[in-house]
């Protein structure tokens, strides 16, 4: 007895594992979720929360890799707090990630790839005693007389571990910046974005 319920378990993973990674068959996956974000190089950058929403795409080329592609809106950039002045740099992207993604364990996954942006849209919103005001990036820094280079594209190294159960996916990743966002003479920063997201993979 003990025997057949080992070989009908066995049975039942090894479906599974094939369910999920059968060779040549796509997927497309819509998913939404958070950014936990902010920018190196900047002592007084606080994270700022926001959305990611888009989709993915999946090919199995094997039973242990797959690779992937998407597009997803992804809002970054960071918040401060200086002398009692509420400010947020909002940098918000269209995000390109293409991924290899490696199959160590049914339903788990290690993902790494790389991702280009392209900036949508950016903004300084400041606040103070309740009220509050929004400039261009660009105009900001002007305003205080500085000439900043902001890059209107961006290459990040996403890293990431997903777990799929009955085709809904809940994935952790980090996505590392390469580029320079922000320019000003010899210093720079870049982005650095943590994000989790819940999405749902159909069979294509």
């Amino acid at each position: 007895m003990k025997k057949s319920i080992i070989v009908l378990t066995a049975l039942l993973f090894s479906v599974s594992a094939n369910a999920q990674n059968a060779v040549g068959s796509w997927s497309l996956m819509p998913k939404a979720g958070i950014n936990i974000a902010t920018m190196t190089n900047d002592d007084d950058a606080k994270t700022r929360v926001g959305l990611v929403a888009g989709a993915e795409v999946d090919y199995q080329a094997t039973p242990l890799l797959s690779v992937s592609a998407g597009a997803l809106y992804s809002q970054q950039g960071s918040k401060a707090k200086v002398e009692g002045i509420d400010g947020t740099l909002k940098m918000d992207y269209i995000n390109i990630p293409i991924l290899a993604n490696f199959h160590v364990a049914p339903g788990l996954a290690f993902k790494v790839g790389i991702q280009p942006g392209f900036l949508v849209n950016d903004e300084v919103e400041v606040s103070v005693n309740g009220v509050s005001a929004s400039v261009s990036l660009k105009e900001s820094y002007r305003s205080m007389g500085v000439d900043a280079d902001i890059s209107s594209v961006d290459f990040a190294i996403p890293l990431g571990l997903s777990y799929e159960f009955s085709h809904v996916v809940l994935e952790a990743r980090y996505n590392l910046g390469l580029t320079k966002a922000i320019s000003i003479l010899s210093e720079s920063t870049k982005h650095s974005v943590f994000q989790i997201t819940l999405g749902y993979k159909f069979g294509l």
